[in-house]
């Protein structure tokens, strides 16, 4: 299975907004040719100007900014976001102007370096901040369009990117903004692409790479070819995306860019993979590996494991396979992109089957399904809610037969991700019998079968013993008690009116009252005591070695308990009681059926008093004393 493409090298080229300055606007085109080289460049003459006299401060501070610029757009071309973060943040405390193009382009250098969560919705409020200040249309306006664009593709709302990135691909189509109209397809090609509409990333991406190549951009040529691989790649055409790759990694390589060549690697490695073809993939991998190890690249680090990983299995080194993965997952994927994390526990599940190791591989079979069914659905959200705002979209800027290709576009594009999907739910069902072997295997281990005891005894709601449990245990105490010839009593319990409460106050709050009812009664009686869910809102109260007298006093405890139960506004006038039917056994006593009817006879007396009331069963009148006709006088009210 493939690794969705999360982590990959991204860089915008060219300034969107040039430099009217011919030596700084020069610096600018250099980005895109040569990264290392303008970088090199900028920092010479940034340092020139810190070394010098200070004669003119706004003149020194304006240049000064423009250089910081540069750097930031020259380290993020070379995939250093937080070199490109720190000299944006130093070039936006010297220009300061909400209008000024040098603070506009470093306020997009730092939004478009940024890559975390909290970042990316802080980066896209300063964006739009500063837009609603440009005059709609302007060249200012289209460059933080784009950056905002690309902003809500790394949240993974694609729904808003491609009305966004449309939006600026459109308004760039006039020949005095060109270059902008190039970046806005270049960004719009990633959308296409995640989106699935891979026939469109394609052409968006060879508009970028024409301009490259007809340009002079070396640099910014090298990603747009690693750009078009990794299309190719997830359509499945490994062996053209290697193509892609190789020229990529070439171009990389005349300009000493070591970042792009172990991405190249990388990627080309995974296409040997996805061919069969192990020999070749270690070699690439371990030259990826090497590279960013060295630059201290964690995250790409650990792809390139993870795809070593997969190399290990496939030659049947498992063991090995098991210690990459376990140094991938080492903070069980919080430090990865949420998508790439499932198929790495499948990975893992697999290594630890192959080592016999089946909890562990049931385990992180467990932790796969979880994580395929909530990125399956958030991916299928996803697609939906961009397909829906790209049709709204052109519904309202074109109805004529451009509209109705699209569409045909889109209903092929469905039937391809719904036969996807089907496929998808094979692959689950598959993973699904897996796990059922593997619960075979691990059926024996003590711990997992007295939790399935404990499952098929206790009732889910309220976390009491089930009417079957229950049972069980009121007649082992019966038993008990004739043995020892000591009273055993009993009381069914019988919420009041709570068919009145469910329907004025839903469900929700018949079951809290069932729920307070179970906490008040671990509350209220004996550890000794035992309180079950007989049915519905009736339960089973067995007590050990109790006269009625102690019975009804515990009854009392409970019954106090329970008109504190709360209700919601809906209840008004309603309050939560109970009526019981207490049960003592004695020497004629043959059965726990017979003592569960005569309790249920005085439960039946109970209700047909008025509820809210505890009455003993008749035949115990030789058990009853003073005590007890006080304490029933007393919970009648």
């Amino acid at each position: 299975m493939l690794l969705a493409a999360a982590w990959l090298p991204f860089a915008a080229g060219a300034s969107c907004l040039e430099n009217p300055d011919p030596e700084l606007h020069r610096l600018q085109d250099l980005v895109s040719e040569d990264g290392t080289k303008a970088l090199r460049q900028a920092q010479s003459e940034l340092d020139a100007l810190q070394r010098g006299p200070p004669s003119d401060l706004h003149t020194n501070a304006s240049r000064k900014a423009a250089l910081f610029a540069i750097l930031a757009q020259a380290y993020g071309i070379l995939e250093l976001d937080g070199k490109a973060r720190e000299a944006a943040a130093k070039g936006l405390a010297l220009a300061t102007g909400e209008h000024d193009r040098v603070h506009l382009e470093l306020l997009s250098a730092y939004a478009e370096s940024v890559y975390d969560k909290a970042g990316i919705a802080s980066a896209i409020e300063a964006v739009e901040a500063a837009r609603m200040l440009q005059p709609r249309g302007s060249t200012a306006d289209t460059c933080l369009l784009m950056t905002r664009g690309l902003l809500e593709h790394r949240q993974d709302r694609e729904d808003l990117a491609i009305v966004t990135l449309t939006q600026a691909y459109r308004a760039s189509i006039a020949p005095a903004v060109t270059e902008q109209h190039i970046m806005s397809a270049d960004y719009l090609s990633l959308v296409m692409r995640s989106m699935g509409d891979y026939s469109e990333a394609l052409a968006l991406n060879q508009e970028k790479i024409d301009w490259d190549a007809s340009h002079a951009a070396t640099m910014s040529l090298s990603v747009s070819r690693f750009m078009r691989g990794q299309i190719l790649k997830l359509m499945g055409s490994y062996d053209a995306a290697i193509v892609e790759f190789t020229a990529a990694r070439k171009l990389s390589l005349q300009l000493d860019d070591l970042q792009g060549i172990a991405f190249a690697d990388e990627r080309i490695c995974e296409a040997h993979i996805e061919l069969g073809r192990l020999a070749p993939a270690q070699r690439e991998c371990a030259s990826a590996l090497r590279i960013f190890s060295v630059a201290q690249s964690g995250d790409s680090m650990k792809e390139t494991m993870a795809l070593q990983a997969r190399i290990e299995m496939g030659l049947g080194h498992a063991e090995r396979a098991l210690g990459i993965l376990n140094r991938v997952l080492d903070h069980n994927g919080a430090d990865m992109p949420p998508r790439d994390v499932g198929p790495l526990y499948q990975w893992r599940a697999r290594a630890n089957a192959a080592l016999h190791d089946y909890r562990g591989a049931y385990n992180d079979l467990q932790e796969y399904v979880g994580r395929y069914k909530a990125a399956n659905d958030a991916e299928r959200n996803r697609k939906a809610n961009a397909e829906r705002a790209r049709f709204e979209t052109d519904r309202e800027i074109e109805r004529n037969a451009s509209l109705q290709r699209e569409l045909a576009l889109s209903h092929e594009q469905s039937s391809r991700q719904a036969q996807q999907l089907r496929w998808n739910a094979v692959v689950v069902v598959a993973g699904v019998w897996v796990i059922a072997l593997l619960i075979y295997f691990l059926i024996a281990n003590r711990r997992y079968r007295q939790q399935l005891v404990k499952l098929a005894s206790q009732d889910p709601l309220t976390g009491l013993p089930n009417r079957r449990r229950t049972a069980e245990l009121a007649a082992a105490s019966l038993q008990a008690a004739g043995e020892s010839q000591k009273p055993l009593t009993i009381a069914i319990i019988d919420m009041d009116h709570f068919k009145v409460i469910n329907d004025r106050c839903g469900h929700a709050a018949g079951d809290h009252v069932l729920k307070e009812f179970a906490r008040a009664g671990r509350e209220a009686l004996r550890e000794s005591d035992i309180l079950g869910r007989w049915g519905g809102e009736e339960f089973l109260l067995v007590m050990p070695e109790t006269s009625l007298d102690l019975a009804v006093a515990s009854l009392q405890r409970l019954r106090t308990l329970v008109c504190g139960i709360r209700l919601p506004a809906t209840g008004s006038g309603l309050r939560v009681t109970l009526s019981a039917g207490l049960s003592s056994s004695d020497e004629d006593t043959r059965s726990l059926d017979e003592l569960i009817a005569r309790a249920d006879a005085a439960l039946y007396t109970a209700k047909n008093d008025g509820r809210d009331a505890i009455r003993i069963a008749d035949g115990n009148e030789q058990t009853w004393s003073t005590g007890v006709r006080r304490a029933l006088r007393l919970t009648t009210m």
